[in-house]
């Protein structure tokens, strides 16, 4: 029988993304136990854990043929995924911030340069554009916080949800570029070929919504 795969996001989603398919009867339980297993089998499901930066890719190349991924990692990719459902859960805001004793506060009015690090390189280059202002990106993948504390950029771009990492570092949110929470992608090749599969998928997962 061939399975349809999941491609589930590591971390701080994972178990909500748990939950909200067991909801839909689609048992992804195992995938919480502690083990370095990376790929599960559960009846006609298979799923893959890996970064959540990494899901709209295995979606996009078709080793998976659906995904839970956030808004942030889905815009970051850009890959061409069909995106039916927002899921509702994994709230959380991509804000720039700043020191909070910075020499000059941050003015779009003003800014014409911007140094800026980052985990989210194309959305921040993409929005700062937009607005007439050319960063300067560095591009980083931990303790973004840090960098405007030791003179590495004048500011970040990263993911906020209650703003306390923020503060304990001496920083500021001072704009939001994007509101992110968790979607469901799904590979456009799979929805044609496993259509008959894939689409009551879907639609179980879209009951699940209207029912919470």
């Amino acid at each position: 029988m061939e399975k349809i795969t999941f491609a589930l996001p590591k971390g701080r989603l994972l178990k909500e993304s748990v939950e909200f398919l067991m909801k839909a009867g689609i048992d992804a339980e195992e995938t919480l136990k502690e083990t370095r297993k990376l790929i599960f089998e559960s009846g006609e499901f298979r799923f893959l854990l890996v970064k959540p930066m990494d899901v709209p890719t295995y979606v996009f190349y078709g080793a998976a043929d659906l995904g839970i991924a956030g808004k942030d990692v889905i815009e970051e990719k850009g890959f061409e995924l069909y995106e039916p459902l927002d899921l509702g859960f994994g709230k959380c805001r991509l804000s720039v911030a700043e020191p909070v004793g910075i020499d000059e506060p941050y003015d779009l009015e003003k800014l014409s340069f911007i140094r800026v690090a980052t985990k989210y390189p194309r959305i921040t280059d993409r929005y700062f554009r937009s607005k007439g202002i050319h960063p300067e990106i560095i591009t980083l993948y931990g303790s973004v916080e840090l960098a405007p504390l030791v003179g590495l950029s004048d500011r970040i771009v990263d993911l906020v949800q209650t703003g306390t990492t923020l503060r304990e570092n001496g920083l500021r949110e001072v704009d939001v570029i994007l509101h992110s929470t968790a979607r469901l992608i799904v590979n456009r090749a799979s929805l044609k070929t496993k259509y008959g599969k894939v689409k009551p998928i879907i639609d179980g997962l879209k009951r699940a919504i209207s029912q919470r």
